[in-house]
């Protein structure tokens, strides 16, 4: 996804996992246990691309839906 700086487009992005419709980023992680800074990076691939929902998806649990966390910008 390219990155906009107060309007002007850099050279540098960032690589979401999946963007659906242009309107939801999907983070995938297949980890023991999320920390903090998944959140946090999630929220910063909202932000810099000025989406308002996120899902931070962890396949590594015994139940898929324990691993799905919904993340929002603004709302």
């Amino acid at each position: 996804m390219p990155f906009y700086y107060r309007n002007v487009k850099q050279n540098i992005g960032y690589r979401a996992d999946i963007l659906v419709n242009d309107r939801v980023i999907i983070e995938i992680k297949s980890i023991d246990n999320l920390a903090p800074v998944h959140y946090a990076q999630t929220l910063t691939y909202l932000r810099v691309s000025d989406l308002k929902l996120a899902l931070l998806i962890n396949f590594n649990c015994v139940i898929l839906k324990e691993g799905i966390h919904k993340i929002v910008n603004g709302l």
